[in-house]
């Protein structure tokens, strides 16, 4: 299993991987597979069918990080703080402190740079691992009018390596990057030296996310760019149902050998 010190380690050598998850089945496929496993607040979207991850509550990301670690306890887990559990020192520490005492993740995720490094410096400060996020951030998805791919231009590229210095200096032993240009995503890289995990920000950061869903084909209400599908899931499941409806309609299951 991956630890803080060989992720941390991972810097500019072999891409890490990492896949959300949210149950105990699924994470148990995953177990051991890849480097890190998510348990992102996106399971409001795909696993709750609601139109952003705002909704999603502290008791719904601790049941839900439960379930994983139970399914792959093998891996190196981390709980993403959902939206207004941190908007301060006080309660992140508090919140985050749940998450450790409730369940056996690893670390914790949360959104934001320069305006969030002293709740993240409060969190380290008290042995809490953290992971940052920075770039498109979709719990600011109602305050920035949507999701917005960022460095598009030089000082929103500064501005994101100024933020990803702050993540880094309050202790973050990683970040991930989202929905940001690809050269831009590549200079925050370079900036820092702790590993970047992007999604949607290109090919040079230090390793990559997918929603599990969104990766092997679940998920059909839209694709993003970023996703590339591995597996037709949603094509699969649908002509097993089908299968299984005509066998049970023409008497076919149960068989002899399905009986006592």
């Amino acid at each position: 299993m991956q630890n803080i010190g060989t992720i941390k380690k991972a810097k500019g050598k072999t891409p890490l991987t990492v896949i959300t998850a949210y149950d105990s089945l699924f994470a148990s496929m995953f177990n051991k597979k890849t480097d890190m496993i998510l348990v992102g607040d996106s399971l409001n979207m795909s696993f709750n069918n609601k139109p952003d991850t705002l909704s999603a509550s502290l008791e719904i990301m601790i049941y839900h990080t439960n379930a994983v670690c139970k399914g792959a306890p093998d891996t190196f887990t981390i709980c993403d703080m959902p939206f207004g559990t941190y908007t301060d020192e006080k309660m992140a520490l508090k919140n985050a402190s749940r998450v450790y005492q409730e369940t056996p993740a690893h670390a914790v995720k949360i959104e934001g740079g320069i305006e969030r490094a002293h709740i993240i410096k409060a969190l380290t400060n008290n042995s809490i691992a953290v992971m940052g996020h920075i770039g498109l951030m979709p719990q600011y998805v109602r305050s920035e009018g949507g999701y917005k791919v960022r460095g598009k231009n030089e000082e929103d590229t500064l501005q994101l390596i100024a933020d990803a210095k702050a993540v880094e200096k309050a202790g973050a032993f990683a970040m991930v990057i989202e929905g940001v240009k690809t050269d831009a995503a590549k200079r925050i890289s370079e900036a820092i030296s702790i590993p970047t995990i992007g999604i949607g920000a290109g090919k040079d950061t230090d390793g990559q996310v997918l929603v599990w869903s969104d990766m092997l084909g679940f998920f059909q209400e839209f694709q993003p760019k970023f996703v590339k599908k591995y597996l037709n899931g949603s094509e699969i499941v649908k002509n097993a149902v089908d299968e299984y409806v005509k066998d049970v309609q023409t008497r076919k299951f149960p068989a002899e050998k399905h009986t006592y």
